[in-house]
């Protein structure tokens, strides 16, 4: 049961492009654990590790399920302010990430290179994408369906890295509305091809993200950082055209700042 609870709290938090359920998990502290189970899924302990995933997969699909329907209808009718709320999860995650990396001590020059350099490239990213935000796919070409397949790829990367959430990346892909579209309306045919793409990526890139940490971890974090802040330009949706809009749109901002900021700081309380 608590996994399910773990995964349900998960799956809320991958549908929003602020903090990933990596970051969940490191605050509900099974992080390691939960590489663990996914890079043991193909070793002799495989039935353990299925037993601990299964139930956390469960909690997710519940999430997905519930709260996929008030996401998609919060983009089509309240994009502005939705977005303006991300934002603000998103710089407020950015202190946690910070201290688990110890930056005061542990980060160099070339460490805070490597994070403009990583934000420049999600800003570059961004703006070679042609496709708007709120832009739902529909009549499907081969091509976008093996687009979406890496674009599942790519999310499952990041969705079990602290800090950057898969959400975001369908969200710097251009797929993200169509993404939550084919959750709330069930669309079979593109969620089994993002599914796939995102089993695959965790089975692979775990295995990576493990090394990395081991490894590299300040530049790990450096890297990570300068993502989300590349992420904070590129899903800026403009500037309010109304002084009470704008008002709803900067409190909105500012209470997402302060629950992705408590939910960081927790892991340390």
């Amino acid at each position: 049961m608590r996994n399910i609870i773990r995964g349900v709290v998960m799956g809320i938090t991958d549908l929003i492009p602020g903090i990933s359920g990596g970051t969940i998990a490191m605050v509900l502290g099974f992080y390691h654990e939960l590489v663990e189970a996914i890079n043991g899924l193909f070793s002799k302990n495989w039935r353990k590790h299925v037993l601990f995933l299964a139930p956390l997969l469960l909690g997710i699909g519940i999430a997905l399920l519930a709260f996929s329907r008030i996401i998609e209808w919060l983009i089509a009718n309240h994009s502005l302010p939705l977005f303006f709320f991300f934002n603000g999860l998103i710089l407020g995650i950015i202190p946690f990430l910070l201290r688990e990396a110890n930056f005061k001590k542990t980060f160099r020059l070339t460490h805070y290179s490597l994070m403009v350099l990583a934000a420049l490239l999600v800003v570059a990213t961004g703006f070679l994408r042609e496709e708007d935000m709120e832009v739902i796919w529909t009549n499907l070409s081969f091509v976008q369906y093996i687009y979406l397949f890496f674009a599942g790829w790519l999310a499952s990367s990041a969705m079990i890295l602290p800090g950057i959430s898969g959400s975001l990346i369908f969200l710097l892909l251009g797929v993200y509305p169509t993404v939550i579209n084919s959750i709330s309306n069930l669309n079979i045919s593109v969620l089994a091809i993002i599914g796939i793409g995102i089993v695959i990526g965790l089975v692979l890139t775990s295995r990576l993200i493990q090394f990395l940490f081991l490894r590299f971890s300040t530049s790990t974090f450096a890297a990570m950082i300068g993502l989300v802040l590349g992420s904070l330009i590129i899903i800026f949706p403009g500037i309010p055209q109304t002084i009470p809009y704008g008002i709803l749109c900067v409190v909105l901002f500012f209470i997402g700042a302060f629950l992705a900021y408590m939910l960081g700081k927790s892991e340390h309380s």
